[in-house]
This record gives C-alpha cells, sequence and structure tokens, in this order.
C-alpha cells in the first residue's frame, strides 16, 4: 500500500512513522523539517508502545504536492487554515483511485476536501491524543485514545494497515458526532496554551477545568439548538461533563482518572504552535462554537473571550507572553459571562 503524509507535522508524522512498517510511505512537509527528518529519520515515543526508530532509509520524503502522485491513500493533517490550499495544490496529482482522509481537528475540513477536489472520495477521521515534537525528529504521543474514521469499504484497507502497524484504530459511522465530541474535548486546548502548564497539571486544578467546563457548556447549549448530539467517547456522557469538570480536585481524581492519564510531557498541540510561532487552529476551535451559536441566536462568551486571549498570545513575544493562573483565567471568563463561573 502507497499512503502519503500531506502536512507532516507531528501528527502527520506520528501517522506516517507508525505506517512505515507496513507501506510505502512519503511524507510531505516544509523543507526545513522534511531537511532535520532527511538527516536524522523519526523517532517514536509514548502511547504505552516501546519506542519506535524509523531511518531516512525506511520513508520518503518531499517537500511537493506531486509527491502524493500514485498514493492509494492520501493522510490530510494540515492546520485547517490550510486545507482549501491543500485540495488547491493536490488536484493535479493524484491518483484516479486515491482516498483521501481528514485527520484534522475542526468540523469542516472533509467537506472543504470535497469541494475543492469534486469527485475524489474522502474519508473523515479522528486523532483523539496529543503528539508534540519534543526534539528534533523526536515526536511523542502524551496522552492515549483510539484512532477513529469513517466506516465503508474506503476506509476499510487503511483500518487493517493501522492496526498491523500497532494503532489502534476503529471504524464508525457516526464521524460527525465524533466529531463535535472531539471538538469539546478540544475546547481545552487554548486553556492550556495560556497556561502554559503539562496537560496534566493543568486539568488537575479545579480552576482551569471550571474554564473548560464554562467552554463547554456553551458549545453544548450551541449544539442543542442546531439539534446536533456528540457522541459518547468516554464514561461521561458530554452532557454532564460541565458537572464533572467542576469537581473539587480530589473528587475529580478519583472519578476522572482516565483523563489524568497523562504523561508529564503532554501539553496542547496549540501550545505547541505558540512556542513554535505559529498561528493556531483558534478559528476552528473556540471560533467554530462563537460562529454556531450566533447563527442560532445564542451567545458564547467565554469561548470568544479564550480566541481573543489567544490571539493576544499570537501577536506577542515568546519572552513577553503571558502565562495565566487558573484563578485569574477563570474570574476573566467569569466577567463575560455575567457570573457563571463556579
Amino acid at each position: 500500500m502507497k499512503i502519503a503524509v500531506f502536512g507532516a507535522g507531528s501528527i502527520g508524522c506520528h501517522l506516517g512513522g507508525m505506517l512505515a512498517e507496513v507501506a510505502d510511505v512519503t511524507l510531505v512537509g516544509r523543507p526545513a523539517a522534511m531537511d532535520v527528518l532527511r538527516s536524522r529519520g523519526l523517532l517514536l515515543t509514548g502511547g504505552g508502545r516501546a519506542d519506535r526508530r524509523v531511518t531516512p532509509a525506511e520513508i520518503r520524503l518531499a517537500t511537493g504536492p506531486q509527491a502524493a502522485a500514485g498514493a492509494d491513500y492520501v493522510l490530510v493533517t494540515v492546520k485547517s487554515a490550510a486545507t482549501a490550499q491543500a485540495a488547491r495544490e493536490l488536484a493535479g496529482h493524484l491518483a484516479p483511485g486515491a482516498t483521501l482522509v481528514s485527520f484534522q481537528n475542526g468540523l469542516r475540513n472533509p467537506a472543504v476536501l470535497s469541494q475543492g477536489l469534486p469527485g475524489r472520495a474522502v474519508v473523515t477521521g479522528m486523532v483523539p491524543y496529543n503528539v508534540v515534537q519534543a526534539a528534533p525528529g523526536v515526536f511523542h504521543q502524551g496522552t492515549a485514545g483510539v484512532l477513529m474514521v469513517d466506516g465503508g469499504e474506503r476506509s476499510a484497507p487503511l483500518v487493517v494497515a493501522m492496526a498491523q502497524a500497532g494503532l489502534e484504530i476503529e471504524q464508525r459511522d457516526d464521524m460527525p458526532d465524533v466529531q463535535h465530541a472531539k471538538l469539546l474535548m478540544n475546547l481545552n486546548n487554548a486553556i492550556n496554551a495560556l497556561s502554559g502548564l503539562p496537560l496534566r497539571e493543568q486539568l488537575g486544578q479545579r480552576a482551569y477545568r471550571a474554564c473548560l467546563a464554562l467552554c463547554q457548556r456553551e458549545a453544548l447549549a450551541a449544539f442543542r439548538a442546531a439539534n446536533l448530539a456528540p457522541a459518547r467517547l468516554s464514561p461521561v456522557p458530554p452532557g454532564l461533563m460541565p458537572l464533572v469538570l467542576r469537581l473539587p480536585d480530589w473528587l475529580f481524581r478519583r472519578l476522572a482518572a482516565a483523563t489524568l492519564r497523562v504523561d508529564e510531557q503532554a501539553r496542547s498541540s496549540m501550545w505547541d504552535d505558540l512556542q513554535r510561532g505559529r498561528p493556531t487552529e483558534i478559528d476552528t476551535l473556540q471560533g467554530e462554537v462563537t460562529v454556531l451559536a450566533a447563527r442560532h441566536g445564542l451567545r458564547a462568551p467565554a469561548n470568544a473571550r479564550l480566541a481573543e486571549l489567544v490571539l493576544e498570545a499570537e501577536a506577542s513575544k515568546s519572552g513577553e507572553r503571558r502565562h495565566w493562573g487558573g484563578a485569574e483565567l477563570l474570574a476573566e471568563l467569569t466577567a463575560v459571562t455575567g457570573g457563571a463561573g463556579g
């Protein structure tokens, strides 16, 4: 099987590196990133697996869309803002029977790919866990979870290959609902990025969790107004998560231990973007909630304020960037929500 990974950042290198044992894999990414991999190869760590090293000889490295020619599957892992451009770049290089798989955050990327590549097969995927670049060429999976992808014949061969490569994956017939559930979880990305803390430490503090609860409550209200039902991906139903997040730390640790089962290196991809001076995906996370809420006559002030704070952080220099404490961030959000922090 020939697989091209278009947008080989942390997630793309993780997926492509894992698949290199069972498939002919080409990573397509920025020239500087590919130069590092060309000299060092990849080292994949975390995820409860033994470290896996992929030598430069075991994987193809490229910087242009023409490298996707002949691929059976093209895994699209670019940031959401680059999806339309990715479709334009890939348009003239795809094999007739190629299938594109969107392993991206946000809700709209599969539709954007389909619009930009009419007649092409586009499959929705979801990566539930966190991967960061711990060092040049080193990609660390800090949290657990099962990859999900659309059911059906189009994705079945890829699912087999991923399972053979040691990746946990399942096919689902409710991927839109899965995407909405993932969005609820990803609303923490901004909070983690602003905190400057590892995920485990941040989620272990009730004030930060209360910030997330505010964001999720607004998102759930918008979902209800739009007649959307997020899938249940954890033991706690989505509708009860805001209540669980507000529990005292000792009780939260007891009832939601799996949520804190992340290693000490894990941080959100948005934190990683800020550290590297790259634009974040805030518009497809908190921004998606505020747009959906407004469409149905609702407000999402906590999400809107978090989006503003992240954009301010994007514009600031790394050494001048503010790290928000849990209590002060909660006070900031409570002020715009009319005292609903709790």
